[in-house]
């Protein structure tokens, strides 16, 4: 991914499970192709909506291969990053990398807290230095609320001097706006990348090149205006408000299984749970209400 190329909407993909909770390929495979037909210029693979903190170095490398055999292309497949190990990153950094996938979604390591950014400098140094020479597509993951880690504007400015060409963007998940307009600022030659769809059009018009979201296994199309038009759209700001009152990514979830027909798309790991049969007819109403009834 050339920095200079606009990143546009990857769907943060969620990961569906069967009765004994392996990952159901089949049903993966046929929900990307779908986000991809809908205007998807990629799709996420582990990400924090695809409870990929969940998933198994072995069982990575076998959706990204059936993915791939399936006839998605690897330039169409960001693969997301969870580990505290650098050398468990570098890992599944260097596999996704040798398949020829777009870039590499990479959150900090999370399990030790109040680090500082020479900490975090000294692992991300080790985890390029470890993928090798030809690091690319490095995205990085701010998600505080999940990690207790911000990825810091001085931070980026550090990596992108020691790794040149190694930082492809930055997915902000941290729905604070002056955040995000510092990164715009400082660092406007780089894919950054809205994760609240709520301020995804301001981004846009700052600079954003798009975003990584899970609302794109919903509602690709109208997530695409947003980021072509710059323009807000009031039914997906009302969608997100009403799903952060649920746990999210079971909430997600059940929204795919409700527009898709199929039950099995609520089913979770542990430790999540799904979300509860009086919730999702809830929610359920909510999106009709903003969606159906408003396309009607």
């Amino acid at each position: 991914m050339s920095r200079v190329e606009r990143f546009g909407l990857s769907a943060a993909l969620t990961m569906p499970f069967d009765g004994a909770l392996a990952i159901d390929l089949p049903r993966a495979i046929d929900h990307a192709q779908s986000c991809l037909r809908r205007g998807c210029s990629s799709v996420t693979l582990f990400g924090t909506t695809g409870e990929g903190s969940s998933i198994g170095a072995g069982e990575r490398q076998t959706v990204i291969r059936e993915f791939i055999t399936a006839g998605i292309a690897p330039s169409q497949i960001v693969v997301g990053i969870m580990a505290n190990s650098h050398v468990d990153a570098a890992n599944e950094a260097r596999f996704a990398l040798d398949a020829g996938c777009l870039g590499i979604l990479l959150a900090p390591p999370s399990y030790f807290k109040n680090v500082s950014d020479n900490g975090l400098f000294d692992w991300y140094s080790a985890a390029f230095k470890a993928i090798g020479a030809d690091v690319r597509g490095i995205i990085l993951y701010n998600l505080p609320s999940v990690t207790a880690v911000e990825i810091s504007v001085d931070l980026v400015t550090r990596l992108r001097e020691a790794f040149p060409g190694a930082i492809a963007g930055v997915k902000d998940s941290s729905g604070n706006w002056g955040y995000t307009e510092k990164m715009l600022t400082r660092h406007n030659d780089l894919a950054i990348l809205i994760g609240d769809e709520r301020s995804l059009a301001a981004g846009v018009r700052l600079g954003g090149q798009g975003a990584i979201s899970g609302l794109a296994n919903l509602y690709p199309e109208r997530l695409l205006r947003m980021i072509d038009e710059g323009r807000d759209d009031e039914e997906v700001v009302a969608a997100v408000n009403e799903l952060v009152k649920y746990p999210v990514i079971p909430a997600v979830k059940a929204m795919v299984a409700h527009h898709r027909g199929e039950d099995g798309w609520r089913r979770t790991r542990g430790p999540l749970e799904a979300l509860p049969d009086g919730d999702c007819k809830h929610l359920t109403m909510v999106f009709d209400r903003l969606f159906v009834a408003a396309a009607a």
